[in-house]
């Protein structure tokens, strides 16, 4: 077990409350964002990523992946996509946006990248992914359509969260005490 994150198999009760919230605050935030219109049925703001980005600097890979799982299940289960090409995007989206979002923050570090840089580029992961698999099962080539305005949203949403996660980081006292205690 690594002293510099916090791993799934601490047997902390305050570890595990900390992935409990995440979790929750993902599946409250999927809520907020299934209530928001959306031109296309996949195409989402992605506050519900918030949790995740929070988590990159706390979480190992094990946790994430955990905290990843509990963010899509419970996304399906509250817009009742489980079953349905939806969650297919839905997971696709996450999962290529979360890991790329982990593996820079992890291999660049925080003073390289910035929660801006990783919001972005994870937004634009998750844009294509959801766009390669809308050409290949729903719109075929006529996906090309959607991706220009689809794109240009996921770039603006995700410098909007990830300069949503800096200014928090940078405020919370919460935030900075998970850190310390790496």
């Amino acid at each position: 077990m690594s002293n510099d994150i916090i791993t799934v198999q601490d047997t902390s009760d305050k570890q595990r409350r900390i992935a409990a919230v995440l979790g929750g605050f993902c599946l409250f935030l999927s809520t907020i964002e299934y209530m928001i219109p959306k031109p296309l049925p996949f195409m989402r703001i992605g506050i519900a990523n918030l949790p995740l980005m929070l988590a990159l600097d706390i979480f190992s890979l094990q946790g994430f992946a955990l905290l990843i799982c509990i963010k899509v299940l419970g996304q399906a289960l509250i817009t009742g996509t489980l079953f349905s090409y939806i969650f297919l995007f839905s997971l696709a989206g996450t999962v290529a946006s979360a890991l790329a979002m982990y593996l820079l923050r992890r291999l660049l570090g925080p003073g390289l990248i910035s929660f801006i840089g990783v919001g972005s580029i994870g937004a634009l992961l998750s844009n294509l992914s959801q766009i390669v698999l809308a050409w290949v099962f729903v719109f075929g080539s006529s996906a090309r359509l959607i991706m220009p305005p689809f794109l240009a949203a996921g770039l603006i949403t995700g410098i909007v969260l990830g300069a949503f996660c800096e200014y928090f980081t940078a405020r919370s006292a919460w935030y900075k005490a998970m850190i310390r205690k790496q």
